[in-house]
């Protein structure tokens, strides 16, 4: 079984792919489909648009929350195309990584210049 830091690096490289190829300054939706088919390319186990319910006082909601991308089951990637990222961006993965029991995720920003400057991993300590 692959570890999470290899699948990290594998999305990472895929990411920068991606963004050398068609830039910055798209729609979120045109990252996530480039980026799913270059990890799909590439072999990973790949689910976009995963719904992820909320357990609260042990019932199942379906609140709409959805995971950008999940890769092999263990890492999450949440996607944007904004100005800059925001506290709230992290929160929302972490968030996310606690329900899933997930934990590590990429938070990946293409509208940047250069997408090294777009990407922050985040691990969930429970």
């Amino acid at each position: 079984m692959p570890h999470s830091n290899d699948i990290t690096r594998s999305i990472i490289e895929c990411a920068i792919k991606v963004h050398s190829t068609i830039g910055p300054g798209l729609l979120e939706s045109a990252y996530q489909e480039c980026l799913f088919y270059e990890l799909k390319k590439q072999g990973h186990k790949v689910e976009k648009e995963k719904p992820l319910p909320l357990i609260y006082d042990d019932i199942k909601l379906e609140c709409g929350y959805r995971v950008d991308l999940l890769i092999d089951n263990m890492v999450i990637v949440e996607l944007k195309a904004v100005n800059e990222l925001k506290d709230l961006h992290t929160a929302q993965l972490l968030s996310y990584l606690k329900m899933a029991n997930i934990k590590v995720g990429l938070l990946i920003n293409f509208n940047v210049t250069l997408l090294k400057y777009g990407i922050k991993r985040i691990v969930n300590n429970y």
